[in-house]
């Protein structure tokens, strides 16, 4: 039987990938996108046929993604993440500017804009090729976050639409002296320590402590 866990030794980023919704900025959080030819520039993005920004991207025919940087708010991968655009404005609390008549998010690393050319259906995906018609640094920020410290460091899980997404890794394994462990229900953030406050708000999705559960 193959190893599922393999993926986890390929390397990703995570991105916040955005268009319109009508006159409405909407996006996702993803992490499978990678540059595919450098001149003219080109870009492939996978996005779940389950994700309204999949469906926004068809209709615009354009999509931005800002790389998010170590420093950057974790809050952003949950608010993207974890709740859908069709029935949340994700872009309400977010600084953020327009670029060639899509949105893209501040305190990140910096943008890419792009126009689809050219699609590929997959069972459960959808892999849109943009051509880069706009990009942009932010200065100031930390390294481009990668999978590996966002699972690693921030501690936080994929949504089950990212094409990374792998069950059979989603348990918590419990460490001998290291103390409870509480898990958010709606991200999989894991919060570490003796008693989890009544007050606490995850730093991912921003539930309450009343959406943990003790693993």
């Amino acid at each position: 039987m193959m190893n599922m866990n393999i993926f986890r030794s390929m390397s990703y980023g995570v991105y916040i990938v955005s268009t319109m919704d009508g006159d409405r900025p909407t996006g996702c959080t993803a992490n499978s996108i990678m540059q595919i030819t450098s001149d003219p520039a080109t870009v492939a993005a996978s996005i779940n046929h389950n994700n309204y920004t999949n469906s926004c991207i068809e209709k615009t025919g354009k999509f931005a993604f800002s790389i998010l940087a170590e420093d950057s708010d974790p809050s952003l991968i949950g608010n993207f993440g974890f709740r859908s655009g069709k029935d949340a404005d994700k872009f309400e609390s977010v600084d953020y500017e327009m670029v060639q008549g899509v949105p893209v998010v501040k305190n990140t690393c910096g943008y890419v804009v792009c126009k689809v050319i050219d699609k590929m259906e997959t069972a459960t995906h959808t892999v849109f090729l943009g051509e880069v018609i706009e990009g942009e640094v932010y200065e100031g920020m930390g390294d481009a976050m990668t999978y590996a410290y966002y699972h690693k460091v921030v501690k936080g899980k994929s949504p089950k639409n990212a094409p990374t997404y792998l069950p059979e890794t989603e348990e918590v394994e419990k460490k001998d002296g290291a103390g409870n462990k509480y898990i958010c229900s709606v991200c999989g953030y894991i919060y570490e320590g003796d008693e989890l406050p009544a007050d606490y708000k995850c730093p991912i999705c921003s539930q309450g402590a009343d959406r943990f559960r003790k693993g």
